[in-house]
């Protein structure tokens, strides 16, 4: 029998394009966000069996725990809106990610020490603000996961900074409040809840530090450090209580790892959760040497930089003769328009060279300034409004450490020929060059940056010029670039936590 959801559009912005899954809270379906031109989101919705007044509180909830974590990590999966539709079932709009389940991953064969240290570290990151927690009434109140085991994690690729993986589910989390009263009841599962979770106690972070060397254990070895008897409480009550996990060697002859890496998973499993890491801040510094030795951290930073433009030469221009002249060649020799102010803007502009036309990016910065970017990483995204008028935003940013980040941005008109030929020349050839130009010397351009765009972006830019060139004419560029700066300060603080992600380590 056909979803009959399927199609339906909800609050005008919506339109529910599959099912991806469903459990015993609702149902997840794929969406298209019509007024961002399209963008894929999943909605989940409450089930209708559960639609009582406590359950509708929960649901709401754990919308609003994931909306406030995921601006402030990319490891935390990120809602975006709230809502209650035509039959009053309440549903929640959040990011739409494509990957594997670290379940299923496991399932297939143990981790590598690297894929294993590089998974740990960003569920580290993600509990730690978790665990830092979210304002209520001008105070941070803590949040506890009690769910967290292998399904509700996600290894997904990001178009710019390669496999991330994502904590779902916050739908038993618990608000640390001071004056709210914990559960005496059970809420978790069996496996992965630690001794004082099955006794219905008070819990804290350290309860997820349990799960999480649970997990930790299953990642290393492929087995459970514990097996119960029956899969039932009482069963599982016993084995969190009383039964020790056996050595990595037992379950796993081939398992070839650390000592003290086995000892820092064997410390997380402690019974006393006064015996376990006491912070996840506390189990990221114990990885930091493994981290460093076995180079995850500097294989993922290759690959974030590679794909943040540090681009190498091609075969061609290794080819070339001293004496050919190349696109940074061309570049070097322009010269500030006539016609822009001296002032700290950016325009885009074609310019010719020998190997045809190059999209490029004017900007205009001081002398210090420019100093600041001499060595960045690179980021960059396109944001399109297909209405009122078809437009995209075209965003830089110039990111280092010390000196944190630099905002550029431009406005494409795509029912414009000149917007048009620009959105084609950044698909065509994957890649466009920043130049850089003094306020105090506009004369010549003071350096030429190389910034690489993801295949996935080349291909959303060619169809959003399709779809510009039937749509109808309007007047209303100013009202569409007034919306997608809206989505710009809404997606900003994720951007950089992308940036920031990659050198922020614990100290």
């Amino acid at each position: 029998m056909a979803d009959p959801n399927i199609g339906r559009v909800l609050i005008n912005r919506y339109q529910l394009v599959e099912l991806l899954g469903q459990g015993a809270m609702g149902r997840v379906y794929g969406a298209r966000d019509v007024l961002l031109g399209g963008v894929p989101v999943a909605v989940k919705f409450l089930a209708q069996t559960l639609l009582n007044q406590k359950m509708r509180d929960r649901f709401e909830r754990e919308a609003t725990t994931c909306a406030l974590l995921g601006q402030r990590s990319i490891h935390i999966v990120r809602v975006s809106d709230y809502g209650v539709d035509e039959d009053e079932i309440p549903f929640y709009v959040m990011e739409y990610l494509k990957g594997q389940g670290l379940s299923e991953m496991i399932m297939q064969k143990p981790l590598t020490l690297p894929k294993f240290l590089g998974i740990t570290r960003h569920i580290c990151l993600g509990l730690q603000t978790a665990h830092q927690g979210i304002p209520i009434d001008g105070k941070l109140y803590p949040i506890v996961h009690r769910d967290i085991k292998p399904s509700n994690i996600l290894i997904c690729q990001d178009d710019s900074f390669g496999e991330i993986a994502k904590i779902l589910d916050f739908g038993i989390a618990k608000t640390l409040q001071e004056d709210s009263d914990q559960t005496n009841c059970f809420m978790g599962t069996l496996a992965y809840s630690s001794p004082e979770q099955m006794e219905g106690k008070e819990l804290d972070a350290r309860s997820d530090i349990y799960s999480l060397g649970v997990m930790m254990y299953q990642m290393v070895t492929g087995k459970m450090p514990l097996n119960a008897e029956t899969h039932t409480f009482g069963g599982w009550y016993r084995a969190h209580h009383y039964q020790a996990p056996h050595p990595f060697s037992e379950v796993n002859a081939s398992v070839r790892v650390p000592k003290a890496l086995e000892n820092l998973v064997m410390r997380c499993l402690s019974k006393e959760p006064g015996n376990r890491p006491q912070t996840v801040v506390d189990v990221l510094r114990s990885l930091e040497p493994f981290d460093q030795r076995f180079n995850s951290g500097l294989e993922l930073s290759q690959r974030i930089g590679s794909t943040l433009a540090k681009v190498g030469i091609s075969k061609e221009s290794k080819q070339k003769t001293p004496a050919a002249v190349t696109p940074d060649d061309v570049c070097k020799l322009a010269a500030w328009p006539a016609n822009k102010p001296i002032g700290e803007i950016s325009f885009p502009n074609a310019i010719r060279t020998s190997q045809g036309l190059l999209a490029t990016l004017w900007v205009m910065l001081t002398d210090p300034e420019i100093q600041k970017r001499q060595q960045c990483s690179r980021y960059n995204q396109f944001l399109f409004a297909p209405a009122p008028h078809p437009t995209v935003l075209w965003i830089t940013v110039l990111f280092n450490q010390q000196h944190g980040p630099r905002w550029l941005y431009s406005y494409l008109d795509l029912k414009a020929s000149q917007g048009q030929q620009m959105a084609r020349l950044l698909s065509e050839n994957g890649q466009y060059r920043v130049l850089m130009f003094s306020k105090e010397n506009p004369k010549e351009c003071s350096n030429v940056l190389t910034v690489s765009i993801a295949a996935a972006q080349c291909r959303q830019l060619q169809e959003w010029v399709s779809m510009a060139q039937v749509s109808p004419q309007t007047n209303q560029f100013g009202l569409s670039k007034s919306f997608l700066k809206k989505e710009l300060d809404v997606i900003k603080p994720q951007i950089l936590m992308k940036l920031e992600d990659l050198y922020d380590m614990p100290t």
